[in-house]
């Protein structure tokens, strides 16, 4: 005869209890912030930026989510792994294994899950285009449930795109802003004419590059016939230590903020010929600072020289370079003193139309990078 079922202790009843609210509290704060993300993308680019950057939380891992952590190799093994793999897609799981540096500097508020889930885009690059649902929740190292919730959010905002079973690439409503940048970004519009006008005068390939937290970003190239082909290009994120128009940057960074630099990266500085002591750095980037500009020959891509001067905002706080690119043969052909003179006046003429545009160009770096 059967009975009826037990019933569970009361304390029992308590730990499940506490545990759905802890789950359902967990899966609100992430529908919180999927939602955020969404409504910061339907605003216009200076007020997701500026006023709703506050909306990200911190959010601890609950304890259902550690145990969705513990249990994810059980899951990982439940939906099975493809049987075999080309070679390509081999060398492609690789290449995702080894997590790129994105940046010298440790993002800020790692433990934001907002921070988390726009971290998904860092995944992407060009020789990892492509990332399955299961890879992404690996790499964020999450709980199961939170990592679909933060997939269908970027998904939703059009920051990625499905392209398969299970697989996605990076969205379409990323190349809304490209171009929504490319119209309305004041460092772009400053050098409107002035690249094309340093081609012109120099006869050798032009960039414009701005500070990116402790990185150079290139937003515009402008390249003259017979150019080298590995050149730096828009999009493309340099360290801070190498070629001029980086190092042109650096120099002119604050005096805190190079101490920081320097306590960080002392041995990548020596390596760089900038100095093996803080007073060695000091001294090297004020000479820089003095000649107003920096030639550099091959220190990033081999082959090619570089020569660059500093842009400024209306208080005189750095915001980017402007140089040239040539190759390393051509170095010698060139008039030296009248290249460098070229490319002062470029930085100028761009700095200028930086002081005197419209309201909002003269914000400081930290407002813009």
């Amino acid at each position: 005869m059967a009975g009826r079922p037990k019933k569970k202790p009361r304390g029992l009843k308590q730990i499940s209890g506490g545990k759905k609210a802890e789950s359902a509290v967990s899966e609100k704060r992430a529908k919180r912030n999927s939602s955020s993300l969404t409504r910061m993308l339907e605003k216009p680019m200076q007020k997701a930026f500026g006023q709703n950057q506050a909306s990200a939380q911190n959010a601890k891992p609950t304890a259902s989510e550690k145990s969705a952590r513990r249990s994810s190799g059980g899951f990982t093994k439940m939906l099975g792994r493809p049987k075999k793999k080309s070679h390509g897609q081999s060398q492609i799981r690789a290449e995702k294994s080894t997590k790129p540096v994105v940046s010298e500097e440790p993002a800020r508020g790692n433990s934001s899950s907002l921070t988390k889930m726009l971290g998904i885009l860092d995944l992407f690059s060009s020789k990892a285009p492509i990332w399955s649902t299961i890879e992404i929740i690996d790499a964020l190292e999450t709980s199961r449930s939170t990592g679909y919730r933060y997939i269908k959010a970027l998904n939703t905002a059009g920051l990625l795109t499905a392209v398969g079973n299970g697989y996605y690439i990076l969205g379409p409503r990323i190349i809304e802003l490209d171009l929504q940048i490319r119209n309305t970004d004041p460092l772009l519009q400053a050098g409107k004419g002035v690249l094309e006008q340093l081609v012109d005068a120099t006869g050798h390939s032009t960039l414009l590059s701005m500070l990116f937290r402790n990185s150079v970003v290139c937003i515009r190239e402008h390249l003259a016939p017979l150019s080298p082909e590995n050149l730096f290009s828009r999009g493309q994120r340099r360290p801070l230590l190498r070629g001029a128009i980086s190092k042109v940057i650096l120099a002119h960074l604050p005096n805190h903020r190079l101490r920081s630099i320097f306590n960080r990266n002392h041995q990548a500085i020596a390596e760089a010929k900038l100095g093996t002591s803080w007073e060695e750095f000091r001294d090297t980037l004020s000479k820089i600072r003095k000649d107003g500009f920096v030639i550099s020959h091959g220190e990033f891509n081999p082959g090619v020289a570089g020569i660059a001067a500093p842009v400024f905002n209306s208080e005189q706080a750095i915001l980017g370079s402007v140089g040239i690119a040539l190759a390393e043969e051509e170095f010698k052909d060139i008039d030296l003193n009248k290249t460098i003179l070229s490319v002062k006046r470029a930085a100028r003429e761009i700095s200028q139309r930086m002081s005197v545009g419209v309201s909002g160009m003269g914000l400081p770096p930290r407002a813009v990078g």
